[in-house]
């Protein structure tokens, strides 16, 4: 575990400082990565020891301890082998026969992964638009009507992503999270895009938190992790045990891999945050983008509730230029910006999100999802400015 940081260190200072070894002389700067499958004794194990490789490693517990500082939850984070992962172990927290309401729009594999587990019995699913606060809070009612036979515990999962993947549409976190506890749902809220430095959702009373490691924590496009952030012991004993029965584990490579990228988190969210918004207002007046989504942007839907609960608007982007076949012709079209999947590494990335065909059909087919990297802007816009001003010809 790290040494102590005073919670008054301020974010930017907390992501180089956390996750440090003890100091002493002589001590390592950085922590080492522990390769073992295995390790020496001869008690009873019981239920937090290493005993064996499935169920920890010393690799994973300074990354682990650093982001649930982060998130400001009191007990340690858990660490997943991928986002899908967490994902899976935060969705199993619901009793079975219960309800998880669900954004329409949210990513991906959260989606489908919710779906498919509803299609077997294990819970109901209810999709809803995320920004339409009362909607939200009606489903999540309904739910706990519906569900107030059973006796497990957590019979209602409100899952809540913002903003949002691909739409960024943002949620009222604030009155959502509180609306929910007076009906007796469990909150689990996915942070990949905001980053504890921008939001903490644990603070204003979700019990989980979830994110993809792979994109804004460890920030390079070179590792994939995932996280789950419990606000209490006895919810963390629930995922730890998922986590250790169903193998989802990280490596050690992995896991080092993450705390190192996580070093530099803040300097890389301000840069593509700063690039983002420059961008956006550019695009916004390019007469090739049908339609634009930006939190950052005062005309944007979800502005005032991202400026209101967000200490910054991220570095997603979304544009509509009208058709798949447009969309097409932009990212083919662009040279520095790379035409790949994921998000929230150094390089910007761009992709018409239909071309999966597990996106929902209400996500437009021309949209196309930036994520904007630390280049320098200027080059940036030279880039896809040629790209749309091609469309446009």
């Amino acid at each position: 575990m790290s040494q102590p940081s005073p919670r008054a260190h301020r974010p930017a200072t907390r992501v180089v400082d956390l996750g440090r070894p003890h100091r002493g002389d002589d001590a390592p700067v950085n922590p080492p990565i522990t390769i073992s499958s295995t390790y020496v004794g001869t008690g009873e194990v019981a239920s937090g020891a290493r005993a064996y490789g499935r169920y920890s490693n010393p690799t994973w517990d300074p990354f682990e301890d650093a982001l649930a500082r982060l998130e400001g939850a009191d007990v340690p984070a858990l660490l997943y082998g991928s986002g899908l992962a967490a994902i899976a172990s935060a969705l199993d927290l619901v009793a079975p026969g219960g309800t998880v309401v669900m954004p329409a729009h949210t990513y991906q594999g959260a989606l489908l992964g919710a779906q498919e587990t509803a299609r077997t019995g294990r819970f109901d699913l209810v999709t809803v638009d995320i920004a339409d606060t009362q909607d939200v809070i009606a489903a999540v009612r309904k739910a706990a009507e519906d569900t107030a036979s059973l006796t497990h515990e957590r019979p209602v999962l409100l899952w809540i992503e913002s903003p949002t993947n691909p739409m960024l549409e943002v949620a009222d976190l604030p009155t959502l999270v509180e609306a929910a506890k007076a009906s007796g749902a469990f909150v689990v809220v996915d942070n990949t895009f905001a980053t504890p430095l921008l939001q903490r959702p644990l603070e204003i009373g979700a019990d989980v938190v979830v994110h993809s490691v792979t994109k804004y924590l460890a920030g390079h496009s070179d590792v994939v992790l995932g996280a789950c952030v419990p606000a209490e012991a006895p919810v963390r004993e629930g995922l730890l045990h998922h986590r250790s029965i169903q193998g989802a584990i990280a490596g050690p490579f992995e896991a080092w891999l993450g705390l190192r990228g996580l070093r530099t988190l803040a300097l890389r969210v301000e840069r593509s945050g700063d690039n983002a918004l420059v961008l956006a207002e550019r695009l916004e007046a390019h007469p090739a983008v049908r339609a634009i989504r930006y939190p950052g942007l005062r005309g944007d839907p979800g502005h005032e509730r991202a400026a209101a609960q967000m200490d910054g608007f991220g570095a997603i982007i979304s544009i509509d230029v009208g058709s798949t076949e447009a969309a097409d012709q932009v990212v083919d079209h662009c040279e520095l910006w790379t035409p790949a999947t994921s998000l929230g590494g150094v390089e910007s990335l761009l992709e018409r999100r239909r071309r999966h065909t597990a996106e929902p059909e209400t996500v437009p087919e021309g949209l196309i999802r930036l994520s904007v990297g630390i280049e320098d802007v200027e080059d940036l816009w030279d880039d896809i400015r040629a790209a749309l001003d091609a469309v446009q010809a």
